[in-house]
């Protein structure tokens, strides 16, 4: 059988009914369709027809738009929020507490004693501008090289098309005119004290951070400054410069139950120098609150010893402290906060989880592996946080850009700390790096934020502590307990007590669940469809089977038509037509009686057989009927 023959039974066999054209295919389906529309078209007068086909085409476009829309809603993947509310017992907050000032004064004193000198006759040039106070009055004189590497200016901006800036210990009359001059202007115009940095010393690629105070621009001026000068310090001999637990923390007690600085951890951070977490979790099983209440919370008494901080470089006094998760690393310059001295701070917790889907309904990460930035904060163990993220993106782009790492954040493998003799211009690149709109929206596009978070949301409340009537017992009795002395080594400027704790023992649970699922798609589909058309599934059914038979039938006449395509190739390569049988028969018949020519010598009749050889068979050029000949036979 060939292959029209197969295909043509086939659809019959499929179809049962409709014809093998596509007008004839699109007539029974209007007719037998379970959709409403279709067979009114076909059933109706030519008015009620026209009517009709303008309603189905109308109805089914509203449907398909319908669709897209709906499609488009499910393809959004939108979230919804819920909030419930628990009770379980819960793991207290890892808490770490650290120094406002990150080193002891006494202990770097000789790293900054130059860098003191410097920030000191500037001020007093600054402050008292009179005739004489030049840096060659100094003695010993001023370490002018480390002033020229990022130095301090005045800038006039009187004239902003023109500003005028002036160097602070500069004696070139030709930029800053004489000393008296300089002087009167000074207490007549208001001149802003800027930061000068420089991609190389002596370079004409600068540019000026101006700020609105002097107070401002000189602790910037000192941290970058320091910062050159501590990178270069090794670990162990920071470490051992800052408050050591034994000194800073006084006294605890979690709970009923004592404690002391052996139960927390150290940790070196660049900001705040040795600080010190409570309950991290990494060596021992995080501990439970039993209850809520201050009296089942975590009771600290801590000193800052705020007679030694360093004067340029923390202006601020008091303990940074932060609640955050078990095993993370605690960014107290983002989320910590201060408890100020001769004050007794409680800190009431209330614990939110955040549950949020992952891809494609939030752009959220579970550990941090699929991350293309390598986490410089993973040599401490912890878990990730886009503060981790953003820092580490940050401090890569530093390396790349600069040739070094800043000295606030991890390094990665094979590269140094920057410094002033090293990397000459290092404060330039880093302040344009941390000024870049582009660099930051790379960091914010490449870090994401964990699916499953733990926040502590903090009711804070202050009273002074010691109070008049007990400080004189109170501080006997801990300047005893540090220093076995019967001398009062504590005053009010440096003592703080803390007490954390739950403020209610229940937790919210924040959870993110997808707006639209494929069952609301469907039901949605499903809905319009049937309000639109009065279709169900089984109408799609229906639809899905007319396309079938319509490729069917457009197999079968590509079939059609090539076939036909290579007779007419047959035809044009034999131009002569091919004989019929009955002009073969003939001519088989006339082959041997043909008349001699006129003048012809007779000829002999054919030879007679010789002898037992059997006879000719005529029988197979007898003419068969045409009925009778394959629908392939060629007929005249």
């Amino acid at each position: 059988m060939n292959l029209k023959k197969y295909l043509v039974r086939a659809l019959h066999r499929l179809q049962k009914g409709p014809g093998y054209t596509y007008k004839e295919l699109l007539v029974w389906y209007c007719d037998n369709t379970n959709t409403h529309g279709p067979k009114r078209i076909i059933k109706e007068g030519p008015k009620k027809k026209l009517i009709w086909f303008f309603l189905t085409l109308l109805f089914a476009s509203l449907v398909f738009w319908q669709w897209g829309i709906l499609i488009n809603t499910y393809l959004s993947y939108n979230v919804t929020s819920s909030l419930s509310i628990g009770f379980k017992t819960m793991k207290f907050p890892a808490v770490t507490v650290c120094n406002a000032n990150p080193f002891k004064y006494s202990e770097v004193k000789p790293l900054l004693k130059e860098l003191d000198r410097l920030i000191e006759a500037a001020l007093e040039r600054i402050l008292q501008p009179t005739p004489g106070n030049s840096s060659e009055s100094e003695f010993p004189p001023l370490d002018l090289e480390l002033w020229n590497q990022i130095p301090l200016v005045l800038i006039d901006e009187h004239d902003k098309d023109n500003p005028i800036i002036l160097d602070i210990f500069e004696t070139n009359q030709t930029a800053v005119g004489n000393e008296t001059a300089m002087g009167n202007e000074t207490k007549e115009k208001k001149y802003k004290l800027a930061v000068k940095l420089c991609s190389h010393q002596g370079s004409d690629n600068c540019t000026y951070r101006n700020f609105s105070s002097a107070a401002q621009a000189v602790t910037e001026w000192y941290i970058l400054q320091s910062t050159s000068i501590l990178s270069k310090v090794p670990l162990h001999e920071r470490i051992r410069m800052g408050y050591q637990a034994e000194d800073m923390i006084l006294a605890c007690l979690y709970g009923a139950e004592p404690c002391n600085y052996k139960n927390f951890t150290h940790i070196y951070h660049p900001d705040h120098g040795n600080c010190y977490i409570f309950n991290w979790g990494m060596d021992k099983e995080a501990l439970n609150s039993s209850n809520p209440g201050a009296e089942f919370g975590l009771k600290l008494i801590l000193d800052i010893s705020q007679q030694d901080y360093i004067p340029y470089l923390s202006s601020a006094a008091g303990a940074r402290l932060m609640l955050h998760q078990q095993k993370s690393f605690p960014f107290l310059k983002d989320q910590g906060i201060y408890a100020m001295a001769g004050t007794e701070t409680s800190i009431g917790v209330l614990v939110d989880e955040l549950e949020r889907m992952g891809y494609p309904y939030s752009d959220c990460t579970m550990n941090g592996s699929d991350i293309p930035v390598k986490n410089l904060y993973s040599q401490y163990n912890t878990s990730y946080s886009i503060q981790a993220c953003l820092r580490s993106c940050f401090q890569n782009h530093m390396v790349e850009i600069c040739g070094c790492g800043h000295y606030m954040f991890p390094l990665p493998e094979g590269v140094t700390y920057c410094n002033n003799e090293d990397n000459p211009g290092w404060a330039y690149c880093y302040s344009s790096l941390r000024s870049s709109i582009k660099q930051r929206q790379i960091c914010i596009d490449s870090c994401k934020e964990t699916c499953n978070d733990t926040q502590y949301k903090m009711t804070i409340s202050m009273a002074d502590w010691p109070s008049e009537a007990s400080e004189d017992w109170i501080f006997h009795i801990l300047s005893y307990e540090r220093d076995m002395s019967t001398n009062v080594t504590l005053d009010r400027n440096g003592i703080i007590k803390l007490n954390i704790y739950f403020q209610e023992y229940n937790y919210r649970t924040i959870s993110e669940s997808a707006a639209t699922t494929i069952v609301w798609l469907l039901s949605s589909l499903g809905g319009q469809f049937g309000f639109w058309m009065g279709g169900s599934v089984l109408c799609l059914i229906e639809f899905g089977e007319i396309i079938i038979d319509s490729l069917w039938i457009t197999v079968i006449n590509i079939i059609s038509w090539c076939k036909g395509l290579k007779q007419r190739r047959a035809r044009a390569r034999y131009p002569d037509a091919p004989p019929t049988v009955s002009e073969l028969v003939e001519a088989h018949t006339n082959l041997g009686f043909q008349h001699d020519a006129p003048g012809a010598v007779p000829r002999a009749g054919p030879l007679p057989p010789e002898p037992g050889t059997p006879p000719p068979n005529y029988d197979s050029l007898r003419v068969q009927p045409l009925d009778t000949l394959g629908p392939d036979s060629d007929r005249d």
